[in-house]
C-alpha cells in the first residue's frame, strides 16, 4: 500500500534530481550491443491520452533519435504488473521502465530479483522504497509548480464571471495527485484570497462516469473551471466541463485538441524523462536514485492556453513562473484543509 503522506515522496518531489550509486550496466558493455527499452503501462494504458501515452511517446522517440527497439506491454489489472515487468527483466532489456506510482512494489520486487538490469519507474520515488534498489530511478515531476500557475489562471478566469469557485477532480489521494491539487489551490488563493476550491476523488483511474459525476456535482456548486487530475477516467470531467460551458484543464499531456472549453493543461514531461533514462540506460550511465522534472528543467509545463484569455492575463502568469524558478514562491505539496 502506498502511503499518502509519505515524507520522502514529498521531498523528492519538490526538490532538484539527486542521483546516486553506480550504473549498473556500463558504457564499455555497451559498446557492441544493441539496446533496448521496455515499457509497462498502468491499468490506464497507452490510449489514456495521458502519462500512459506519454511514456509511450518517450520510447518511440528513443527508437527514432537513438536507434533503440522497444517493447511495449499494456496491463489490464494489477495482478499483471509483476508478470509484465518480468518478461522485459527476463528479456534483458537494457533498461524496463514502469508507468506510474502503482507499480512501485511490482517493481522493487523485480528489481531486487533482478539486480543486474536496470529499472526506472515514472511517479514515484526510488528513496521512499523500503529496499532502496541501486537498480531503479524514480522519475518525480514537481507539479505543484505548473499546477500553482493554473490555479491562478483559474481564479482570475472564474473572478471574470463573478464567481470564486473552482475545482479539482482527482483519481485517487496518492502523493502525485495530491501535488497537482495543492499548487493549484495555492494558486488559486494567490490571486484571489476568497477563492473556493472543491476538491472530490472518484477513486478510478479508468471509468469516465465517475469523474464526470464528481465534475456535474461540482458545477451545480458553482465551479467555473474544471481541473482534472485523473487520467482516463478525468476525460469524463473535462466532458461534463464542455456540457455545462465551463472551463476545463487537462492534465499529464496538451489536452486543448478535446476542445475550446479548454482553458489550459499542466503537463508533464513523461516523454521527455522516459527518453532521457532511456538514453542514459544506452550510454551506460543510469545510475539508481531519483530525479525530478520542474519548471526550470522544463519538465513541467503549461499547455496550450485557451485564446480567450486576455493578454495581460497571460503576461502575469508569465511573471509568476519567473518567481517560481528563482525560488521567490514557496508551493505546498499538499492541499489545506
Amino acid at each position: 500500500m502506498i502511503k499518502r503522506n509519505s515524507k520522502a515522496w514529498i521531498a523528492v518531489g519538490a526538490a532538484a534530481a539527486t542521483l546516486t550509486g553506480a550504473a549498473v550496466v556500463s558504457a564499455a558493455q555497451h559498446q557492441n550491443a544493441t539496446a533496448t527499452a521496455g515499457l509497462v503501462s498502468d491499468i490506464g494504458r497507452f490510449n489514456d491520452q495521458g502519462f500512459n501515452q506519454s511514456a509511450l511517446d518517450g520510447v518511440k522517440l528513443a527508437k527514432s533519435k537513438l536507434g533503440v527497439a522497444y517493447t511495449a506491454i499494456e496491463s489490464k489489472q494489477p495482478k499483471n504488473y509483476i508478470p509484465n515487468l518480468r518478461t522485459l527483466a527476463e528479456k534483458k532489456s537494457t533498461v524496463t521502465i514502469g508507468v506510474g506510482f502503482a507499480m512501485a512494489a511490482a517493481i522493487e520486487k523485480i528489481a531486487n530479483k533482478y539486480k543486474t538490469q536496470n529499472f526506472a519507474i515514472v511517479d514515484y520515488p526510488q528513496v521512499a522504497m523500503k529496499s532502496k534498489p541501486k537498480n531503479v530511478r524514480g522519475l518525480v515531476f514537481s507539479t505543484n509548480e505548473n499546477s500553482y500557475l493554473i490555479g491562478y489562471l483559474a481564479a482570475k478566469m472564474a473572478k471574470a464571471k463573478n464567481s470564486d469557485v473552482v475545482s479539482a477532480v482527482g483519481g485517487q489521494p496518492f502523493p502525485s495527485v495530491v501535488i497537482f491539487i495543492a499548487g493549484y489551490q495555492a494558486g488559486a488563493k494567490a490571486a484571489n484570497p476568497n477563492a473556493k476550491v472543491l476538491i472530490d476523488y472518484s477513486n478510478d483511474f479508468v471509468d469516465q462516469t465517475k469523474c464526470k459525476e464528481k465534475a456535474l456535482s461540482q458545477i451545480d456548486q458553482g465551479s467555473q473551471v474544471v481541473f482534472q487530475v485523473a487520467g482516463g477516467c478525468g476525460l469524463g470531467a473535462l466532458s461534463a466541463a464542455a456540457d455545462r460551458g465551463v472551463w476545463g484543464v487537462g492534465v499529464d499531456k496538451d489536452q486543448s485538441g478535446l476542445g475550446a472549453h479548454i482553458l489550459t493543461s499542466a503537463v508533464k514531461r513523461v516523454d521527455t524523462a522516459v527518453f532521457d533514462t532511456v538514453k542514459d540506460a544506452k550510454a551506460g550511465k543510469l545510475k539508481g536514485g531519483d530525479k525530478s522534472y520542474t519548471l526550470k528543467n522544463g519538465g513541467v509545463s503549461l499547455g496550450k492556453i485557451s485564446s480567450q484569455v486576455p493578454a495581460a492575463l497571460v503576461k502575469e502568469v508569465d511573471g509568476l513562473k519567473a518567481q517560481i524558478i528563482a525560488g521567490k514562491i514557496k508551493i505546498p505539496v499538499e492541499p489545506t484543509s
